[in-house]
């Protein structure tokens, strides 16, 4: 058995790095659940993860600007 092997936490999953990555882009995080995360997240995953949040967030403020732009100016 390996020393970084530790049984007593669960297989990371893509669910516990996408709820990590959100809770970073929030910025609140207890040091207790960060130092929970960093030991069962791979740090690959944690960047597509990241990566591909980021992507969505920006295209997401594109599409959203754009719709407001293209609003009928009401006053």
């Amino acid at each position: 058995m390996s020393a970084n092997h530790r049984p007593d936490l669960p297989k990371p999953s893509l669910i516990r790095t996408l709820v990590a990555v959100l809770w970073s882009f929030f910025g609140v995080r207890s040091r207790k659940e960060f130092n929970r995360d960093m030991a069962q997240i791979n740090p690959i995953h944690l960047m597509v993860v990241g990566l591909v949040l980021a992507i969505a967030f920006v295209a997401l403020l594109v599409v959203l600007v754009n719709w407001i732009v293209r609003q009928p100016m009401t006053l």
